[in-house]
């Protein structure tokens, strides 16, 4: 005889465990938002400077750069993909921008003129440049960790060559007038970390309120799902390389007056810093799941990770890039099989 059915779950049973779950959805959304006020604490504990203004500006100057990338970052991973150029790409956009610069200066007459076209110019190239990975992951159908791990190479080696092993430097006049974009303030708070909170606020926006957003985290979840959903799958892609070129060149356009100049180091490990805050904010490093709000928590709780070593001396500053690799390690172990 067949075996009889089993009686379905209680109503009662289904919303318990409906609820327990929510509970844990919520508990590992404020994951990094614990750990950032566990390492405030800490950080206070072991210097007094760390709670300082002066200091927390300085922690979220210094973030803007990473954290605007790692909002790009997020829509890539978000998507499925990865982009393992990022720091290289920043380089060359840096090292283009000054000769730029250099040049349209006394081409133009007009100093202003030149700092703003060089700082158009690197939001182009960075476009220019995530269209190319796109294209290149779409249409010729490779994987992004083999295009993008290629124009690592390629973008580092053209600076290399563009500065004949050395740097490249903005002229004196010409980085005097460029300074105001990393070094002015607006009510006190400096310029990178404004435009860090417009990129945050426009990244959430386009990632949750767009009909592009959830196509994003459908290709993630199933791409093939999303193909027969009638998803323009390779347009997406696209779009989503592209913007994080944008994000790319926009960081790089507010690094160039930190220094004044590039060279083969600009950027170094940049892939791995915004890599590593996307996945501690809580994005599912096999994609499909993710959230801008959380990999500006991650981007600020690596900062304040770095911050604490710098003040305290635990550890070596030179194990920095060691730490938020232990970071990546950790966090991916703790998502395995997660979607």
């Amino acid at each position: 005889m067949p075996p009889e059915p089993q009686p379905s779950p209680a109503p009662e049973s289904r919303q318990r465990d409906a609820a327990q779950h929510g509970w844990a959805a919520r508990v590992r959304g404020l994951g990094p938002v614990i750990g950032l006020v566990l390492l405030c604490i800490a950080g206070t504990l072991l210097n007094g400077d760390f709670a300082t203004v002066d200091n927390a500006m300085n922690v979220l100057t210094r973030t803007a750069f990473i954290g605007i990338i790692a909002v790009g970052m997020c829509f890539v991973i978000i998507s499925g993909g990865i982009d393992l150029s990022v720091g290289s790409m920043a380089a060359l956009i840096a090292g283009s921008v000054i000769m730029f610069i250099n040049w349209a200066g006394p081409a133009t007459g007009s100093p202003l003129a030149a700092v703003v076209l060089g700082a158009a110019l690197a939001v182009v190239l960075g476009a220019v440049f995530g269209l190319a990975h796109g294209l290149l992951i779409t249409k010729g159908r490779i994987e992004p960790f083999i295009v993008t791990l290629g124009t690592l190479g390629i973008f580092r080696a053209y600076l290399t060559y563009f500065a004949n092993g050395g740097a490249l430097t903005l002229d004196n006049e010409l980085s005097d007038l460029y300074a105001p974009v990393y070094y002015g303030s607006l009510l006190g708070v400096q310029i990178p970390v404004w435009i860090f909170l417009v990129v945050a606020v426009v990244g959430g926006l386009i990632l949750n309120r767009t009909a592009y957003g959830r196509y994003v985290q459908a290709i993630g979840s199933n791409e093939q799902v999303a193909r027969y959903a009638a998803v323009n799958v390779d347009q997406v892609k696209i779009l989503t390389y592209v913007l994080l070129g944008v994000c790319v060149g926009i960081a790089t356009l507010l690094y160039v007056p930190r220094l004044g100049s590039a060279s083969p180091t600009t950027g170094l490990l940049w892939e791995l810093e915004a890599i590593a805050a996307v996945i501690v904010g809580g994005t599912a490093l096999k994609g499909g799941a993710g959230s801008i709000t959380g990999t500006v928590v991650g981007a600020i709780l690596l900062s304040v990770i770095s911050n604490i070593l710098n003040l305290t001396s635990i550890i070596s500053v030179y194990l920095n890039a060691a730490v938020q690799g232990f970071v990546i390690i950790i966090v991916a172990f703790l998502q395995r099989g997660r979607r």
